[in-house]
């Protein structure tokens, strides 16, 4: 049986009885060609352990066990895991978890040895997750995943750019993040109502960490709530410090007292959060 064939994948999941989930994420990706192009854009070795993240019927699960050391894949729907588990019993390095991935402890699987992430997302929760995991003190070391085309972008867009925000920023002063392939809802079952890309991050060797992490993100969820005032104005309102010291703050950090968050560097950011965070 192939999984990448559309007949035979509605087969299967008739057997199964099971009727895709849209909420749950429930797109089955049946394009051979995209599934090799994630893969090979994840540079998979035997050293490797891989977290995936909705597995569905294990169309790139098969590849990953082929190629890793080891792999973790965690699926919501109960059939679903309860199939899989079937289906990788003799695969003695696939760890099939059952259960909502957010409910997951990220850091402890992180710490397990796990150092990549490749999965076809859902899309409701991509964005937090990928959050989750560029803000984690253990990052993977690459993170190769279809995404909404929608996040892809905010993922790789520069400073000044109109998707540049919060995710950006976090994203980008971990990774090196490129878009490695847009993917068409047609290469889906059901296909999804928005367009897909496939995005590839890969760690950067001298990330750039603010020596007060939580005050950076502070920072910036409160700059991009904000994005189109000054910076100036957001840092004076911040603590009640005011505007004098706000801009001798942004003046230390090499930035113009007038520039709105949109346009500030990831490492700006960070320069700003050495700055302009508190002190006891």
């Amino acid at each position: 049986m192939s999984l990448t064939h559309p007949s035979e994948v509605k087969a299967l999941l008739n057997e199964l009885g099971i009727r895709p989930n849209r909420k749950l994420g429930q797109n089955f990706l049946v394009d051979g060609n995209i599934l090799q192009i994630l893969l090979r854009a994840a540079g998979l070795h035997a050293r490797d352990a891989v977290l995936e993240i909705g597995p569905g019927l294990g169309v790139l699960t098969e590849w990953l066990a082929r190629w890793a050391g080891r792999v973790v894949a965690v699926e919501k729907d109960r059939r679903l895991a309860a199939f899989l588990t079937k289906k990788f019993a003799d695969k003695p390095h696939v760890e099939i978890l059952e259960g909502d991935i957010l409910d997951q402890d990220l850091e402890a699987l992180l710490a397990s040895g796990v150092n990549k992430v490749v999965a076809n997302l859902p899309y409701a929760i991509s964005s937090r997750l990928l959050f989750s995991f560029a803000d984690s003190a253990r990052a993977p070391e690459r993170i190769t995943v279809t995404v909404q085309k929608e996040v892809a972008e905010r993922i790789v867009s520069p400073p000044g750019s109109h998707d540049y925000g919060l995710l950006s920023v976090v994203i980008q002063l971990r990774y090196h993040a490129s878009i490695s392939k847009e993917v068409s809802p047609t290469c889906f079952l059901p296909p999804p109502d928005v367009k897909s890309a496939i995005v590839n991050m890969e760690r950067r060797p001298a990330a750039i960490d603010p020596r007060d992490r939580e005050w950076l993100l502070r920072l910036l969820k409160t700059a991009f709530a904000h994005r189109r005032k000054q910076l100036q104005g957001i840092l004076a309102r911040l603590d009640g410090r005011g505007d004098k010291r706000a801009e001798e703050q942004l003046v230390a950090a090499g930035i113009p007292p007038r520039a709105r968050p949109e346009t500030v560097s990831p490492d700006q950011w960070v320069r700003l959060a050495d700055a302009s965070r508190p002190t006891a």
